[in-house]
């Protein structure tokens, strides 16, 4: 049931803001509004900051294309990560999740979504240039896939497979039946360790 009965056009313009957000209905987005209001002037100033300076200063890594504060991530930037692996995700929340697991010493790429014809998402609206120039690079001897087992990411896979099996690299798959058809971040930390360190060849799978 919608609440057309604002008292307050400051009021319903918030409440439409709040409603735009993911999995945010009307009613969550009020009572987040009315949190917001009985909450000091202050304390409001900085949560609108925070939004502010995230979206105007947040970069996105040149290496990995991870969300950064500075041009080169700190995974990238750290010299203890073994720079010969490369885990392939879909996005920013795969990261943190394999991170989590900490079972994994190697690099990242985000790709920055899933080829989804359904949803008009193909290969140029993904970061897969940047992938290749990278792995042309020459210091990757590992590519470990991470993307979700449904048909967008085996769709993905295959697609990214093609591009980069004649490189001189060896190309993996974290186990399979983990999460199937669900997103990463949502498989917890033993299972996603155990995914990545069970990981399996894709030669075999796609030898045709």
């Amino acid at each position: 049931m919608h609440i057309h009965n604002y008292p307050s056009k400051l009021l319903e313009n918030a409440v439409d803001e709040f409603a735009k957000l993911p999995g945010i209905g009307r009613k969550t987005a009020l009572r987040l509004v009315l949190h917001l209001l009985k909450q000091p002037t202050n304390e409001v100033e900085s949560f609108s900051d925070a939004l502010k300076e995230l979206k105007q200063n947040v970069k996105y890594c040149k290496e990995c294309m991870n969300i950064s504060d500075t041009e080169i991530c700190s995974i990238c930037a750290n010299p203890r990560r073994d720079s010969s692996l490369l885990c392939i995700v879909e996005n920013i929340k795969d990261v943190m999740s394999l991170e989590s697991t900490n079972q994994y010493n190697g690099l990242y790429f985000v790709l920055g979504g899933l080829i989804n014809p359904m949803n008009g998402i193909g290969p140029a609206d993904l970061n897969i240039e940047g992938l290749i120039n990278k792995i042309a690079q020459g210091s990757v001897k590992e590519v470990i896939m991470a993307l979700s087992a449904t048909m967008e990411g085996d769709t993905t896979i295959f697609y990214l497979y093609k591009k980069i099996k004649n490189f001189d690299i060896e190309i993996t798959a974290i186990a399979r039946g983990v999460a199937i058809g669900d997103d990463l971040e949502y498989t917890d930390e033993i299972t996603l360790g155990r995914a990545l360190l069970n990981r399996t060849k894709l030669e075999a799978s796609f030898a045709t």
